[in-house]
């Protein structure tokens, strides 16, 4: 007697925008921890309880949004909503998984702009010493995935070594080409075969996605000079571009954008960035705040939603844009080749981050040294919730600044 086969999973656009909106807004209000921790609340909620789509289907989606710049597991689930009901489960699934962070983050950018008073001072100087643990702690897992042999790691050293002697985005982007040539001439990729996920996208749209995202890339810098609203997009778009491995390699870009520039004070940005880790949902909703608080029109509401808008797009328009044409791409050990370089690379500009600005802006001291000593200690030994780590440096920056 055989088993009887296992009940057919969805195929996609079986369901509707409405559920796809509630379970996303669930997932947005709950999902604490950064994009490896949201992936694995996904597989729970949507393979694992729903039976969306099967593990391999998961886990191939998976492999496509790492594979490509912007925010892994706000693409995902773009993915997954696309999958489910069609466009309107998209957008749905990427409305309710985002916009209750966008909203606390705009939130605290207009408390921040008026706190005063030890207490207040000493609760955003703990936000920036918590900033250096969670980044230590990204490095540190970036390195042991994505650089896992002395030829990658020396690629990452390479990186470092260019944003030591430049400075800027388009150092950035110089390290990330220097990483994805090394990676094509020494790294070896292999070939595979994985069947693609049943995503309903036609090739005519995939290429206008394509021709979409590339034509923005090379426009809006043209057009920044014409308008602070356009330039402030410019910013946010080629930094939502060039973000491979993970949300918070998205840190030195931004600060490369809006800091280096004056738009933004490093203080500031690192409040920020540390308060972004106490919220649920995608780190990239950190531009929001970054939108809010620049020192020029447009800031406020129009800021935040335009940076918003322009750090998400690029990645949107260029999952879109390969979905079709994945399966032979990802099968390809040249492309393998050159992903596994330039994301070493990425481990190397993460790492220089770490050092200036979040290092140096952050520390000024003994204290703040212990203090983020031990945030990293319980990140990475007790393995505390984020959030909760945020709120204890806070605290221990409200102590220290009471207490000299």
């Amino acid at each position: 007697m055989t088993d009887a086969p296992p009940p057919p999973f969805p195929k996609p656009a079986d369901g509707n925008a409405g559920e796809v909106f509630a379970v996303f807004l669930k997932l947005g209000l709950t999902s604490f921890g950064g994009p490896i921790a949201h992936l694995g609340y996904f597989r729970d909620e949507l393979v694992t309880r729903r039976q969306w789509l099967t593990d391999a289907d998961y886990a191939d989606l998976v492999a496509l949004c790492q594979f490509l710049p912007g925010p892994a597991s706000s693409q995902v689930g773009f993915a997954l909503g696309l999958m489910r009901a069609g466009w309107a489960g998209a957008f749905a699934a990427f409305a309710s998984f985002t916009f209750p962070s966008v909203f606390i983050l705009f939130a605290f950018a207009l408390g921040a702009t008026a706190v005063s008073g030890p207490i207040g001072s000493g609760a955003l100087h703990g936000l920036k010493i918590v900033a250096v643990a969670i980044v230590a702690q990204a490095v540190w897992g970036m390195a042991r995935t994505l650089c896992p042999d002395r030829t990658r790691a020396t690629i990452a050293a390479g990186a470092i070594g260019i944003l030591a002697l430049f400075s800027g985005a388009t150092a950035m982007v110089a390290a990330i080409l220097f990483g994805a040539v090394a990676g094509r001439l020494f790294c070896h990729g292999t070939a595979r075969y994985a069947p693609a996920p049943p995503l309903p996208v036609s090739r005519t749209a995939a290429a206008f996605c394509l021709i979409l995202a590339v034509g923005l890339l090379a426009l809006l810098p043209l057009l920044a000079p014409f308008s602070p609203s356009l330039s402030v997009f410019d910013s946010f778009y080629r930094s939502g571009s060039l973000v491979f491995g993970g949300g918070h390699v998205v840190l030195p870009l931004l600060e490369a954008e809006v800091v280096q520039s004056g738009q933004v004070s490093a203080d500031a940005f690192l409040a920020g960035y540390g308060a972004a880790q106490a919220v649920p949902g995608p780190l990239f909703t950190f531009a929001a705040y970054l939108g809010a608080v620049l020192d020029s029109e447009p800031n406020g509401i129009t800021g935040a939603t335009l940076a918003q808008t322009a750090l998400f797009l690029p990645g949107f328009l260029l999952l879109t844009g390969v979905l079709p044409f994945w399966q032979s791409l990802r099968n390809t050990p040249s492309v393998q080749s050159l992903m596994q370089g330039a994301n070493a690379a990425v481990v190397g500009i993460l790492g220089a981050a770490l050092y200036s600005p979040v290092f140096t802006s952050a520390i000024g001291g003994m204290p703040d040294l212990a203090l983020a000593v031990g945030c990293f200690v319980l990140l990475m030994a007790w393995k505390t919730p984020p959030w909760a780590v945020v709120m204890l440096a806070a605290g221990g920056g409200v102590l220290l600044n009471l207490a000299g």
